[in-house]
């Protein structure tokens, strides 16, 4: 009980802290310290708590009860270069951000061949953060999606080399942006009720939350000592977002959004959907010896599923956001070692390639990313009934151009011109992270 009473309190801090992070679409895989210095190699092994996010169905490795604890931080970086037809270079440089993504969790044997476990996690989110006045401004400049899932799960051991396990997926999520809306009025005439022919900018403002349910599924197979293999599927989640927009000034006629008039900037509520897409991921560990082991394994996201994201303003306003995104599935290998110098000491590293999803001809600043590649190092302790991981990662993300696009905002530009090209550069991430594991 003692045990169970520590694990809420965890889960409760978790919830209250879980933030956004930069990621190749928007999905996550930064659910242990120890997971993410394997690169996700975490499939085909599963047996330490963190299995749970990773193939559930390894918990039936673990005896008694377990939990497993921590965050990862991670700090992305870099620019964007516009090209206008006016003759005009201008570069921007993201915010100095730091985000971070809680995880902790919990197996209990209830007997020789059922496991209970719970587990909270960050499956999806991204941040992105420009300054106000920079020349995207009218796309976005400021974006945070934040998710936080919760999976209690029944693992089933139904051989000494089969289990199975299934979970229901509980999503919260959170979502925040910031637009700017070039008007055709004067900021201090504004006041005054009168127009002018000067383009200044309004400031739009919107938020909403919402829920929702997917399942999950595991298996693991340990057909020796030496070969483990592992599957994991995450279904599909359908995000149903409420919320509320706010306008910096509000009254009619004040909006002009890339060419399009839009009559009125009133403060009012917002709804939209968000097609969270499903995954598999399959690992394959090799362990030669008691003190080394590899695994190699891949990902399979159905990004194709993500195909727009519409925010419907309503009335006074009755305006609807809409922005096509039609993603591309998604691809990711990885490869991974782990050595153990000594029974209480970790050595760990590993590398993570992952293919684009996003489309040129849709792309937008709220996600700058072409694929990405990450490299991987860490290490861990044992001491007793604790254990203490650390990990060091950097993600480089491959440049994207924004030439050819027809995402709103960002080819038109009132301020600077008709942008003619643009283009990312030198776009990166560091992620540090620690996970406290107890075995009771």
């Amino acid at each position: 009980m003692r045990g169970l009473r520590t694990l809420c309190m965890c889960l409760g801090i978790v919830m209250g802290m879980a933030g956004s992070v930069f990621a190749e679409g928007f999905a996550m895989n930064e659910w242990s310290a120890r997971g993410l210095s394997l690169a996700g190699g975490m499939v085909g092994r599963a047996d330490d708590p963190s299995a749970l996010a990773y193939n559930a169905a390894g918990i039936t490795q673990l005896p008694g009860l377990q939990v497993l604890g921590g965050a990862a931080f991670i700090a992305p970086m870099g620019t964007v270069v516009g090209e206008f037809a006016n003759g005009r270079k201008l570069t921007t440089q993201t915010k100095p951000a730091t985000w971070m993504a809680p995880h902790a969790y919990a197996s209990y044997q209830l007997n020789d061949s059922f496991w209970l476990g719970l587990g909270v996690f960050s499956r999806f989110g991204l941040g992105n953060s420009f300054d106000g006045k920079w020349f995207g401004r009218y796309n976005i400049y400021d974006v945070g999606l934040q998710t936080l899932s919760a999976v209690p799960t029944l693992a089933y051991k139904v051989n000494d080399w089969l289990s199975l396990a299934v979970g229901v997926e509980i999503l919260y999520g959170h979502l925040y942006e910031g637009v700017k809306i070039p008007t055709a009025l004067n900021r201090a005439q504004l006041l005054a009720g009168s127009q002018t022919g000067i383009f200044l900018d309004n400031d739009l403002q919107a938020e909403g939350h919402g829920w929702g349910v997917g399942i999950n599924a595991a298996a693991h197979m340990r057909f020796n000592e030496q070969w483990s293999l592992g599957l994991a599927y995450k279904s599909q989640i359908t995000l149903t977002m409420e919320g509320d927009t706010n306008f910096a000034y509000q009254g009619p006629n004040l909006l002009i959004n890339a060419g399009k008039h839009l009559p009125n900037a009133y403060n009012g509520s917002l709804d939209g959907t968000v097609q969270l897409p499903d995954s598999l991921t399959v690992g394959l560990m090799y362990k030669p010896l008691d003190n080394l082991s590899f695994e190699v394994g891949g990902a399979f996201t159905r990004w194709s599923t993500y195909n727009a994201l519409n925010i419907y303003m309503h009335s006074p306003t009755a305006y609807a956001a809409k922005s096509q995104k039609s993603f591309k599935d998604g691809w990711t290998v990885n490869a991974s070692v782990e050595y153990l110098p000594w029974d209480w000491w970790a050595l760990r590293a590993g590398f993570w390639y992952e293919t684009p999803v996003t489309r040129e001809s849709h792309i937008d600043f709220m996600m700058p990313t072409n694929g990405r590649r990450t490299y991987t190092i860490g290490t861990g302790f044992k001491w007793n009934d604790f254990t203490v991981d650390l990990a060091f990662a950097h993600m480089r993300v491959n440049p994207c151009s924004y030439h050819k696009t027809d995402a709103s905002g960002i080819l038109f530009n009132p301020a600077s011109g008709n942008m003619v090209n643009g283009k990312t550069k030198d776009v990166s991430a560091n992620i540090y992270m620690f996970s406290v594991g107890y075995t009771f």
